[in-house]
């Protein structure tokens, strides 16, 4: 972890490297969600201020980045593992879930994987439909995690969780999108869509299983 100047420290954010915002997501489950609102705490005001009159009304289970089981209520389900699959969107939260969209992939394709050991490591085990998403251009839908404390980014993490939602629970790798934009996005704790080239990792350095580069930002 990288400390900021002090100009930046004013404002309570550190920067993370992608490979340590990973491991504390999957190692930590709700401590590492703690530590990734502290990265975006900038934003933490406009939590308040844009969440207050929202509902968090629940889209159907096809297009959420995490659905919720049935039955499962206010809480995480017991079963549901902290750092794998989808991640769990609570009920609770004050940032509301994805909204329905024809126009982008559900996370429900992207999460549909199984994963296999190696020497290296645990690798992602690509279905077909994924595989025919690489090095194509693609819309994904997600919350944005910064990965500097800027008002606008190119380089960030798209996820099918808010990690700085403290009720929620995080996902695994195949919940993430690597994101480099060809044009700064706006940081928003509300959901944002990008378009750009799409790909597939299978052996990635720090873990990743998604990446996409040349994104610009879609209403």
């Amino acid at each position: 972890m990288t400390e900021l100047p002090p100009a930046a420290r004013r404002f309570g954010v550190r920067c993370v490297s992608v490979r340590g915002l990973l491991h504390r997501v999957s190692r930590v489950g709700a401590i590492g969600l703690a530590s990734a609102a502290a990265l975006a705490g900038v934003a933490q005001a406009q939590t308040a201020e844009q969440g207050s009159g929202k509902s968090a009304e629940l889209a159907p289970p096809i297009v959420l980045s995490s659905p919720l089981p049935p039955g499962a209520g206010g809480a995480a389900p017991l079963g549901v593992p902290s750092g794998s699959g989808a991640g769990f969107h609570s009920p609770n939260s004050p940032i509301a879930p994805l909204p329905v969209r024809n126009d982008v992939v559900p996370w429900s394709v992207l999460t549909d994987l199984t994963k296999k050991t190696t020497k290296d490591g645990i690798v992602p085990v690509f279905n077909d439909a994924q595989k025919g998403m690489h090095k194509t251009v693609q819309r994904i839908q997600g919350f944005m995690m910064p990965l500097t404390p800027r008002a606008a980014h190119t380089y960030f993490l798209l996820t099918s969780v808010p990690l700085t939602c403290s009720f929620c629970m995080p996902g695994g790798p195949e919940s993430m999108i690597e994101v480099k934009a060809k044009t700064p996005v706006r940081y928003s704790t509300e959901p944002v869509v990008v378009e750009g080239t799409f790909t597939v990792l299978t052996n990635d350095q720090y873990g990743l299983f998604y990446r996409m580069v040349d994104a610009v930002p879609v209403k």
